[in-house]
């Protein structure tokens, strides 16, 4: 795996020269920006072997996928935000310990509840890697004068996507050598790599004057933003009348929020600012529904499969590979191009095609259809994350670089968590093909939504036409 994240970072280097981009950043970028889609991808093979192990059922394992999902969402643009105050040598540091101690803890864990707490752990120290990543090459832009570096950009969506393709296998792989725990352990050397990356490469960024240990850090802001997101995921994670109290709770922090963050000189969120740039926030909406999107066909295609199509879980799991394969050859072929509009339109494109195929699906259904849908699905995977990260990048604020990009990444999680309760609301097992039908129609409006979103956006093609007159294409 270290090996692969070495040759991604190789093949995306700037030349070596002063007004080049740093390549000494790229592969501790790389290598910190993956640790969270390894372990979010290498658990999907261990939630059973982890079951037996202590005798837990299902619904007490999922709490090691949610744990995961609650601390990143959470984390996210709260260590953006720290690495927007201090820089981001320290919180990446920081980060890659955390890391290794969930690791070790998961490694000896004794009970599913500290395995629970080893993934709390690995959600906050996963949190810095691309956070980190955003801002460095922000700076970097800023001190070479190159306003789009496409590469890096690229070479960051492409690991992660490779990362996300290889993570069961790797897990399978891990567990067949080490058992279970060893998908916790392979945490360790990674997160020795990042420390020892981190310490060689990373600048130092000094502390601006005057700037005591925790000054500008908007603690009440972050706690109600916390409680907001706990709240509201915790109802998206089993939604239902008896919960009722939940969104109750997410609207009342969330408004308390607002009244913070508008009376406070330096805002953990800068409502002013997040209200005044529609195209971000457009930008962070469409992210919310392309993870929406791609985790309902992921999942809920997934359980057709094997309840409704009759395969087995291997099977259904070759069925699927072709969408991430596609997807990064999308992203590597696409990556150095501008038209941040033009991609996502594809992609919207592409996201109504697949759902509106889904529809016509059936248990008898040749393979070749079904892989068709796979391949399909796997365009907008490429296209649509390269270009949401594209155009946070641009439409940011350059002084919070770090704290937008983790909070695009606060609202994919929203999106996922979300697919997760329409799958849980729409398949009923078995996942009969009229089920899956179901969740096709609701793909089919997020997707139509994603494209009117898009299309009704001109300041994304602005972005275009300016990279272009910049680099006289």
């Amino acid at each position: 795996m270290t090996v692969t994240l070495h040759r991604i970072g190789r093949r995306f280097r700037q030349p070596a020269d002063a007004d080049g981009f740093d390549r000494r950043l790229i592969v501790p970028m790389i290598v910190s920006s993956v640790l969270n889609p390894v372990n979010s991808s290498i658990l999907a093979v261990s939630l059973v072997p982890i079951g037996v192990a202590f005798g837990a059922p299902p619904a007490q394992t999922a709490w090691l996928v949610s744990a995961l999902y609650l601390a990143t969402a959470i984390g996210q643009p709260v260590v953006g935000r720290l690495i927007d105050l201090y820089g981001p040598r320290r919180l990446y540091l920081a980060g890659a310990a955390l890391t290794g101690v969930a690791g070790i803890l998961g490694l000896l864990a004794p009970a599913l509840w500290v395995l629970v707490l080893a993934r709390v752990i690995l959600g906050f120290g996963t949190c810095a890697g691309y956070p980190a990543s955003m801002y460095l090459i922000r700076r970097e832009a800023e001190r070479t004068g190159h306003s789009s570096p496409t590469s890096v950009l690229t070479a960051l969506s492409i690991a992660g996507q490779t990362i996300i393709v290889l993570g069961p296998t790797a897990g399978g792989l891990l567990i067949h050598l080490g058992g279970w725990r060893a998908t916790f352990a392979v945490n360790i050397p990674l997160a020795l790599a990042c420390l020892a990356l981190g310490i060689r490469r990373l600048p130092k960024t000094p502390v601006a004057a005057g700037r005591g240990k925790f000054a500008g850090l908007d603690v009440p802001g972050i706690a109600l933003f916390s409680v907001t997101l706990v709240a509201l995921l915790l109802f998206l994670m089993e939604p239902a009348w008896s919960h009722w109290y939940l969104p109750v709770i997410a609207v009342l922090a969330a408004a308390a929020l607002v009244l913070r963050e508008l009376r406070t000189s330096e805002p953990f969120l800068d409502i002013r600012v997040l209200g005044g740039n529609l195209p971000l926030l457009a930008t962070y909406v469409r992210g919310a529904l392309t993870a929406l999107i791609g985790y309902c066909f992921l999942y809920g295609f997934t359980q057709w499969l094997e309840d409704g199509r009759g395969l087995s879980a291997a099977t259904a799991g070759l069925v699927l590979l072709p969408m991430s394969l596609a997807g990064i050859g999308v992203s590597a072929l696409t990556g150095r191009r501008q038209a941040i509009r033009g991609k996502m339109v594809v992609g919207a494109i592409a996201q109504i095609a697949a759902a509106s195929l889904l529809l016509l699906v059936h248990a008898s259904t040749t393979i070749w259809v079904l892989v068709a849908a796979v391949c399909i699905m796997g365009i907008p995977q490429g296209l649509n994350n390269l270009a949401i990260q594209n155009a946070v990048y641009h439409q940011a604020d350059a002084e919070r670089m770090a704290s937008s990009a983790g909070l695009l990444r606060t609202f994919m999680y929203l999106g996922a968590i979300g697919s997760a309760a329409a799958s849980g609301a729409l398949l009923t097992r078995p996942a009969g093909t009229a089920a899956l039908h179901h969740l096709s129609q609701f793909m089919l409006v997020a997707a139509v939504l994603f494209l009117l979103l898009t299309v009704a956006d001109r300041s994304l093609g602005r972005i275009g036409r300016a990279e272009t007159e910049l680099t006289g294409a």
